[in-house]
């Protein structure tokens, strides 16, 4: 019955491409690799599907930032395996990382692979497809094949790059890996291994290819952005690749991944500012506005420090949007703390917070920290972080009702009975203009253009007039 079900599947194949599916979970990083994987494939001849269609081959790339992240990692394998018993199921990325001999013994997935082992997916799939190979291995019958390296011993920048993304105006590029902080609560630097810079060379190139494709904006983002360049033998900073990134044409806005605090100098803001297509939108990592957490945490500065990178941005731009990562219910955190954080936030006036609950990495020195706080305290403490978030949120994309700012169109939305365009500000704000029978012909994605804020859609959204 099997070898009849492979017999007829095997030849079926032979008429079509081979299908793959990929989903990503987790940052800006795995989403770049996620696409850089699924170009690979698609160079190889498969035919990308939906993940909610019958494939072949189904990939997650999988975080482990958080329990919740291991937990949908293990969710979206089993998914798999239920939309095609007889599929290849790959489990990739940082949960592999930190729990790949656990997916192996419960076959959970056909095929492992580890962090900078990505870019084999193509070869590595090759077994399964093979004339004659053992096709029972798929369906979870077999343990996994696992391509797993020990990331802490390398020091090797895995290459791999973009010829489109899947946003059409906006391209994630990734030029880092890895990081050195061992901050007390991170399972990152054991998942993604110490920093690896992407030489100058690789990332001038793929911007340039993006660039001749239309791409009008860049993100550079990377694991840890801020140390850029500095295992590299020939030395290169952040800033100095931003340069570099500047100079090339066709490219109109450069935004940065998560900064570290420390790297917000005079030096460096003063000459980021003289740099026209660097838009000011910066995400500083603080998670925590108590000095106490922040020592616990294992982070290398103090709310006061923190709060002096704030004031240099807003010296050296009007309104810069100034974003953040907040961890709430940290091991010992009281109540007077997380009181001392909430002051903090209101005093720094973010733009926008991202807010986590504390969550108990294994590994880690403060999953071992005594004073682990309760579940719904840390849920309270949430509550209270995401409406404070909301209200400064509000409060920074009303300053600019009235005025005029320039947006890069995106896409079209129905909101009712009409039709916008929608796109970003230099400090992303996410504006809207109603498509008109005047305009519609102008509105085209990728252009830059001035508009005029008028209201609020709803949802964060503002409604802007075209002023030509």
């Amino acid at each position: 019955m099997i070898k009849e079900f492979y017999e007829e599947r095997t030849a079926s194949m032979e008429n079509r491409k081979k299908r793959a599916a990929l989903h990503n979970l987790g940052c800006k990083v795995n989403a770049y690799e996620t696409e850089a994987m699924k170009q690979l494939l698609e160079e190889h001849g498969y035919e990308i599907v939906s993940f909610e269609e019958e494939a072949d081959v189904y990939l997650i790339n999988t975080c482990s930032v958080t329990n919740m992240a291991d937990r949908k990692s293990r969710q979206m394998l089993h998914r798999a395996r239920k939309k095609n018993p007889h599929a290849v199921i790959v489990a990739a990325g940082c949960y592999v990382q930190s729990a790949g001999e656990e997916i192996v013994r419960s076959k959970d997935a056909d095929l492992v692979i580890g962090n900078n082992q990505k870019a084999r997916l193509p070869e590595l799939l090759e077994p399964f497809f093979e004339e004659g190979s053992d096709r029972e291995k798929t369906g979870g019958s077999h343990p996994a094949d696992s391509f797993v390296i020990d990331i802490a011993h390398t020091s090797e920048y895995e290459e791999m790059a973009l010829k489109k993304t899947a946003e059409h105006t906006r391209a994630f590029i990734k030029i880092q890996d890895g990081c050195n902080q061992f901050c007390s609560y991170c399972i990152i630097p054991y998942t993604r291994g110490r920093i690896r810079s992407r030489r100058p060379a690789d990332v001038l190139s793929e911007v340039r290819r993006l660039s001749e494709a239309g791409y009008r904006e860049v993100v550079l983002t990377g694991i840890h952005l801020s140390s850029y360049g500095k295992d590299l033998e020939e030395k290169i900073s952040l800033l100095e690749i931003i340069r570099m990134v500047h100079q090339i044409p066709g490219i109109q806005r450069i935004r940065l991944g998560s900064l570290e605090p420390r790297i917000i100098t005079e030096e460096f803001v003063k000459e980021l500012s003289s740099m026209e297509k660097v838009c000011p939108h910066f995400h500083l990592s603080l998670q925590s506005g108590c000095d106490a957490t922040l020592s616990r945490m294992n982070r290398h500065y103090t709310t006061e420090e923190y709060y002096d990178k704030c004031k240099l941005l807003r010296k050296y731009y009007e309104h810069p949007a100034i974003t953040t990562d907040v961890i709430v219910g940290f091991p010992k955190e009281t109540e007077e703390e997380f009181k001392d954080t909430l002051l903090f936030l209101r005093k720094a006036r973010f733009y926008e917070m991202h807010i986590f609950k504390y969550s108990k990495r294994h590994g880690t020195k403060a999953a071992s920290m005594s004073g682990q706080v309760p579940e719904e305290t840390k849920t309270l403490r949430s509550h209270l972080a995401l409406k404070l978030e909301a209200k400064l949120s509000e409060e920074f994309r009303y300053y600019y009702m009235g005025k005029t700012a320039e947006i890069l169109l995106e896409e079209p939305h129905a909101f009712g009975k009409d039709v916008y365009i929608t796109g970003f500000t230099r400090e992303y704000v996410k504006a809207a203009v109603k498509l008109t029978k005047e305009n519609k012909e102008k509105m085209l994605p990728g252009r830059l253009i001035k508009v005029k804020m008028t209201g609020v859609l709803g949802d964060g959204l503002l409604s802007a007039e075209w002023t030509p």
